[in-house]
């Protein structure tokens, strides 16, 4: 399986396999999960970042649990439109995942999830600095998938 563009990764999988959302960090990796309909995302968990192959497994031991079937993973696209490292580290993390499973995978504008989140957090539900930390990854990854779920409905 091939990176595809979002529109195309409805046709690659299963009529109801959730989606899982990745939101990946340097330390982290925000996991979130499609509902079996593709129509809300939850989030899931947070993978603490060690070596590639520990990461993967950990994903993929969540994906088994969830009966997912392939990955939307947030792209962080510059303000003017121009990808910079972090989003050759997300391209390659899509790269090293299809090495060791025939996955679909797409990917999501993601911009400013990770402050939107965190915006969200402090000015309706006044949550502190400490518990931000805890789940801002894993709503990020939340907040991505839902964009994308949302494209695919309205495509």
């Amino acid at each position: 399986m091939a990176i595809l563009d979002l529109l195309d990764l409805p046709a690659a999988l299963p009529q109801y396999a959730p989606l899982v959302g990745l939101d990946p960090g340097e330390k982290t990796i925000g996991v979130a999960v499609s509902d079996i309909t593709r129509t809300v995302a939850s989030p899931l968990d947070v993978i603490r970042r060690e070596k590639f192959t520990q990461d993967a497994e950990a994903l993929f031991k969540l994906m088994e649990s969830r009966g997912a079937k392939g990955i939307v993973i947030g792209l962080p696209v510059n303000m003017d439109g121009t990808e910079g490292v972090r989003c050759q580290s997300n391209r390659a993390l899509a790269r090293n995942l299809l090495r060791l499973r025939d996955i679909p995978i797409a990917f999501w504008d993601e911009r400013l999830s990770t402050a939107a989140v965190t915006r969200v957090l402090i000015d309706e539900h006044d949550v502190n600095r400490k518990r931000r930390g805890e789940v801002v990854d894993k709503l990020a990854a939340t907040w991505i998938l839902q964009g994308a779920l949302e494209r695919l409905r309205n495509a």
